[in-house]
């Protein structure tokens, strides 16, 4: 009976120190994984290319769009978002040639230039449906129909793009996760809290 007792504590007391050793070395694996840099593959960093070309090319057109409605008085508004556009068009081009230049500054002005189109698309969006309301009030039925239309269309454009840049924010908060977070610019630390203001 006392050998048996005694054969019942080694086990136990060696399966406990196997527990020990195995949470000691899966902790430290966890640990080392957790420490690397783990920088954007090109693989998706031109994904995100791809998506944000193909939202970029239903956006254009509304902007086209959004100037005819607006007339000369929102000349302002159309080159700002036309500047955007632009500065996305270029952005891709660069990243294209050398994807890895995404893990960089131009990869945040990039992030940032995503968030201004979406922001630009949601006030296309709101500006738009309060117009299509004036026009429904004083009964013009036609202009009323056509703002709504682009009013729609922009609030597609809007959430595609919003898309397209939680997955860009997501790779460049990635590459840069060993930097502590009070060192990260803070329109990034907030980027997946953004809500459209009209």
């Amino acid at each position: 009976m006392g050998k048996a007792k005694e054969r019942s504590k080694i086990v136990l007391s060696h399966r406990a120190s196997t527990r020990v050793v195995l949470t000691a070395g899966f902790a430290a694996v966890v640990a080392n994984a957790q420490t690397e840099k783990t920088f954007p593959t090109d693989a998706e960093i031109n994904l995100v290319l791809t998506q944000t070309d193909r939202a970029i090319q239903q956006y254009k057109p509304l902007i086209d769009l959004e100037a005819v409605q607006m007339g000369k008085g929102g000349a302002d508004t159309i080159a700002h978002d036309r500047e955007v556009v632009s500065g996305l068009e270029m952005a891709i081009k660069a990243f294209k040639g050398k994807p890895q230049g995404f893990n960089g500054p131009l990869g945040f002005t990039f992030f940032e230039w995503l968030d201004d189109a979406d922001r630009n698309a949601a006030l296309c969006a709101g500006g738009s449906s309060l117009g299509a309301m004036s026009e429904m009030m004083a009964g013009n039925k036609d202009k009323a129909e056509s703002l709504l239309h682009l009013a729609q269309s922009c609030a597609d454009v809007s959430t595609l793009i919003y898309t397209v840049s939680e997955n860009a924010g997501s790779l460049y908060q990635r590459r840069d996760m060993s930097t502590p977070k009070r060192n990260w610019p803070s329109r990034l630390l907030g980027w997946h809290r953004r809500v459209p203001t009209f």
